[in-house]
């Protein structure tokens, strides 16, 4: 079954591109549209008084549809940022002050915390320990231990690695590991709507951080965090959003109230039209019983579509440069080539319409829903023009 006529707007708006980048900027499917639009109505229509509908309204639907998508019990551990930075940000102002922070982390997360956790490291803020995301069989086994050492005051990771594709195996062991005084977060922001997750047996104890921009088919503007209860109460990065529903601190009077649940986590006035796109392609996707685990295996099939098409060609990208094997069902919804010419291939593609990325010496390729078999021969095709 073809899914294409749901994304008409944005195929339409370029026919000759083939975009296979899906892992980077998702294509919005259409119903998207018309929920911008219906933001654009509803301020117009309730001015100042919309922010009421938005919290009553928008908001709790949002936070159910990433709960159901997420295996959570409470839909109001849930909160919202304009992006995962931000939430970053919030989180580590949670910590102790006074001395360095003791961070565990991962050589291979992304800039909206990596770049962050260097720049706090050149002050000597973060005492930052960086596992070896590489090779990837033993990575579980090799975090979960370094993880278990008592004195972390963050252990963070990444769900699905931006830099490869491998989703991370047995989640659920490195969490058990971390000592329960430290913070757990885990960037979720490849894996959420790409591939099932169930966070129902450590929703207790992880942070975790996604948003619309990929696999959420959203845009930009709607990222999200699931904080667990009894971590950071009180974020000293805060926003007057945070104080919607405060409840007074008995035994501190005078401090700064925080509303009970994610709401803690809240900033202040932000762009709301992000949150109507994700409620429209959230009920859309739940309409057409597209699930991340049917999502997922419908990439999947493509992916292997895409590599055995490559092999009978050709073109200097090869089964064996894939840093995750095909083979491999540890995988996100991207395939990601390690080449010297990477950044070159890249090139010669976008001049020729094919929509790729690139990330240092690795190329990435990410198909969606709005792909079929025609676009992988089509691709193929395109490919061998511009590398023959």
């Amino acid at each position: 079954m073809s899914y294409k006529h749901h994304f008409r707007r944005f195929l339409e708006a370029d026919p000759e591109r083939i975009h296979f980048a899906a892992h980077s900027h998702h294509l919005w499917p259409d119903v998207s549209f018309d929920a911008h639009v219906k933001a654009w109505l509803d301020a117009a229509r309730m001015a100042d008084q919309k922010w009421d509908a938005i919290f009553s309204e928008v908001v709790p639907r949002a936070q159910g549809h990433v709960a159901r998508r997420l295996g959570l019990s409470d839909p109001t551990t849930i909160a919202f940022a304009p992006n995962t930075h931000e939430l970053v940000m919030r989180i580590l102002s949670c910590l102790p002050r006074g001395r360095a922070l003791r961070v565990l982390t991962t050589d291979a997360e992304f800039h909206s915390f990596a770049r962050q956790a260097s720049r706090l490291e050149e002050d000597g803020e973060l005492e930052v320990t960086r596992i070896p995301a590489e090779p990837h069989a033993s990575f579980t086994e090799r975090f979960a231990e370094a993880a278990s050492k008592p004195g972390w005051d963050l252990v963070y990771l990444s769900h699905v690695f931006f830099n490869s594709g491998y989703a991370v195996e047995d989640l659920p062991r490195i969490v058990a590991a971390v000592p329960g005084e430290a913070f757990v977060v885990v960037d979720g922001y490849h894996a959420f709507g790409a591939i099932p997750v169930d966070l129902s047996g450590v929703e207790h104890r992880v942070f975790y951080l996604a948003g619309g921009y990929k696999y959420a088919m959203s845009g930009e503007g709607c990222c999200f965090v699931h904080a667990p209860p009894g971590y950071g109460a009180r974020p000293r990065d805060t926003g007057w959003f945070a104080a919607f529903g405060a409840l007074e601190d008995a035994q501190s009077p005078g401090a700064v109230a925080y509303a009970p649940g994610g709401a803690r986590f809240l900033g202040a006035t932000f762009d709301p039209s992000g949150l109507y796109r994700f409620n429209a392609v959230m009920d859309w996707l739940d309409a057409e019983a597209l699930t991340p685990a049917a999502l997922h295996a419908h990439v999947v099939r493509l992916q292997e579509l895409f590599v055995a098409e490559l092999g009978k060609e050709s073109v200097p990208l090869r089964e064996r440069e894939l840093v995750v094997p095909i083979a491999e069902k540890s995988r996100g919804q991207f395939l990601t080539f390690e080449t010297r010419a990477a950044a070159d291939i890249h090139a010669r593609l976008l001049a020729a319409g094919v929509v790729t990325d690139v990330r240092g010496d690795r190329l990435r390729f990410g198909f969606a829903i709005y792909h079929d078999d025609v676009d992988i021969g089509r691709g193929v095709a395109r490919i061998c023009s511009a590398l023959g």
